[in-house]
């Protein structure tokens, strides 16, 4: 829908809902899809349906600096036609307790992947639609109960981290920062490669998947070219990676063999002994040279001077992540939840708000005639908190008008292009504390 047909809807609401330009990127039918197909659903009158207790749980993800019960009082999230205050502060826990995390987790699989697969589709390489899969973590509220189930970092003689985590990791589009599909679990117990494991059925045909040098695995990366129909991987080789050259295609382009090892034919039995793949080898003007492995093995129909620049894309994960964990949840030191099920709501909830964030980026993008990846996150988050606030407490009438106004000077929005020079070496920035760490205590009752 363009800009201006959103426009005309807004102006022919005699009362628009609050949230309602923001919340209609969502089918009301996916949401009702979501309830039925969890068995949420409720016919009950209850002062905070299950409906509102979904954008509830997104509602937080946008508004980090405000309490849960204010968040409800400014999306105004009560039964329709109710008067007095919007809901009571003893309501907000239960409603989230009573629908639990499936719906939640069930819109953002509908969505993610209806959005992440359109997007993908809109900008592709040589006809592939460009993912990448990284893994990250999220530090949840110091409960007993969290700690418990989550777990977290071990440091050795440093100690235990200061909070529980969660280990995430997310299949995104890469040119959009769409996530399609995310596993995450307890950091402890649960590894990096069983949740990406997981996530590669997601992987769609027809595409090329970017990832780091951590993911080459055989028991990662042959599975996604052997499974489903023409899909592929990039990722660049570690110092210690052995190959054997069976096929010299150019200057620096090999056709090589990689063993399996016997570790990864016991985890799946299926797996050859090994497998073939392309090795670039190439140099930046100021690095080292790096070498990179792929199943494009077609060194025609894919130039290896175009495969070394769309490996470069593959940081667009790392910024993503940056976006959620610097930009919309503020980096602050945890999440809200402070119990294992609260916790994997609102991520759920947190990776809904993300991605509406960035389809409203796609929207500005088409305007201005951009790539999405030169749109600000930061400004068009402050935009869309700024229109959900505003439009709390605006006439009718003026809700056209300020939206034509937020989106009219679209160049606040635009980025400059990214510059492919820059050199950043790596360094430590704070240094860890001399003093001991503030370790979790649990209080003993007294005989």
């Amino acid at each position: 829908m363009s800009f201006h047909s959103e426009l005309h809807a807004a102006a022919a609401y005699a009362n628009p809902e609050e949230f309602s330009n923001f919340k209609k990127r969502i089918d009301p039918k996916w949401i009702d899809e979501a309830l039925q197909a969890t068995g949420t659903a409720t016919v009950r009158r209850r002062r905070l349906p299950a409906v509102q207790v979904i954008w509830l749980v997104i509602g937080m993800a946008l508004f980090r600096n405000r309490c849960i019960e204010e968040v409800a009082a400014k999306l105004n999230l009560c039964l329709p036609g109710s008067r007095g205050p919007v809901v009571a502060s003893s309501a907000i826990p239960q409603a989230r307790a009573r629908i639990g995390e499936e719906p939640v987790r069930w819109l953002f699989e509908r969505t993610g992947s209806a959005w992440a697969e359109r997007s993908a589709d809109a900008d592709r390489w040589r006809g592939f639609a460009l993912y990448s899969i990284d893994g990250s973590s999220l530090r949840v509220p110091d409960s007993q109960g969290n700690r418990d189930f989550f777990g977290g970092h071990s440091g050795g003689e440093r100690g235990d981290s200061g909070y529980p985590l969660a280990r995430v990791v997310g299949l995104m589009a890469l040119r959009s920062h769409i996530l399609k599909a995310v596993r995450f679990g307890p950091f402890d117990g649960t590894s990096e490669d069983s949740l990406t494991q997981e996530l590669l059925p997601d992987i769609p045909d027809n595409s090329l998947t970017v990832l780091d040098r951590n993911f080459i695995k055989a028991t990662c990366l042959i599975p996604i070219a052997g499974n489903g129909q023409n899909r592929h991987w990039l990722t660049k080789a570690k110092k210690n990676t052995r190959m054997k050259v069976i096929e010299r295609v150019g200057r620096g382009d090999n056709i090589v063999q990689l063993n399996v090892s016997t570790k990864a034919r016991a985890k799946i039995p299926s797996l050859p002994k090994h497998y073939i793949a392309r090795a670039i080898r190439y140099q930046r003007k100021g690095y080292k040279a790096r070498t990179l492995l792929t199943s494009l093995l077609d060194a025609k129909e894919y130039p290896k001077g175009e495969i070394a620049s769309l490996y470069h894309e593959r940081w667009e994960i790392e910024l993503g992540y940056g976006e959620i964990k610097t930009d919309m949840l503020e980096r602050q030191e945890a999440i809200r939840s402070k119990t294992p099920m609260g916790v994997r709501q609102e991520i759920w909830g947190i990776l809904i708000a993300f991605n509406m964030v960035r389809l409203e980026m796609e929207k500005v993008a088409e305007e201005a005639r951009v790539p999405p990846t030169r749109i600000s996150f930061v400004t068009s988050l402050h935009m869309i908190r700024d229109e959900m606030l505003w439009c709390a407490v605006a006439s009718p009438g003026a809700i056209p008008k300020h939206l034509k106004n937020l989106r009219a000077d679209l160049q606040r929005y635009v980025l400059p292009p990214r510059r492919g020079d820059r050199s950043y070496p790596r360094a430590v920035k704070i240094k860890i504390s001399k003093w001991p760490r503030k370790k979790p205590t649990t209080t003993k009752s007294k005989a």
